[in-house]
């Protein structure tokens, strides 16, 4: 088992009901992991699709058919505009800032692609060792629970 060190404790030498109620509480931060990380990816889908639109913004693209989403499962045709883009190049014609703008615009969502997928990465980990807890624990505690039992049929068959 785990070495006696500060704030440790031994799970084998645990009661059952305490060692249940530690299962209890692992499945519980189980499923709190799950739920970031669900979240987490929830988040990552939604900046990689923000990308690829802001990829999509071109002159080229102008009033190509798209289907646009109005929700999860129902699409209507549509035409891509490139309003904003034409709008940016008449503000700033003899410039180069559209090209910064989207440039930018790609970087930003890159980052925080890229944060999401470090948070992702801390996560996962804690979520593996939490599952590794939970699976010793419920084996000491089935150990427990058979030996309880044997040793009630064994003072049952005494009495008898």
């Amino acid at each position: 088992m785990a070495s006696k060190q500060a704030g440790q404790v031994d799970i084998g030498q645990l009661p059952i009901p305490q060692l249940n109620q530690l299962v209890q509480q692992l499945e519980q931060e189980i499923e709190l992991f799950t739920s970031s990380l669900n979240q987490l990816k929830l988040a990552q889908q939604k900046f990689l699709e923000s990308q690829e639109c802001l990829n999509k913004v071109s002159p080229e693209n102008n009033s190509k058919d798209i289907l646009v989403p109005l929700t999860s499962s129902m699409y209507v045709p549509g035409q891509l505009s490139l309003f904003m883009y034409n709008l940016f190049h008449l503000l700033l014609i003899g410039s180069n800032k559209t090209q910064r703008y989207l440039t930018k615009g790609k970087e930003y969502f890159k980052r925080k692609i890229d944060y999401v997928t470090k948070q992702m990465e801390k996560v996962q980990p804690l979520l593996a060792e939490k599952y590794k807890m939970k699976q010793v624990t419920m084996e000491i505690l089935q150990l427990k629970i058979q030996n309880q039992i044997q040793s009630q049929q064994a003072a049952g068959a005494v009495k008898s």
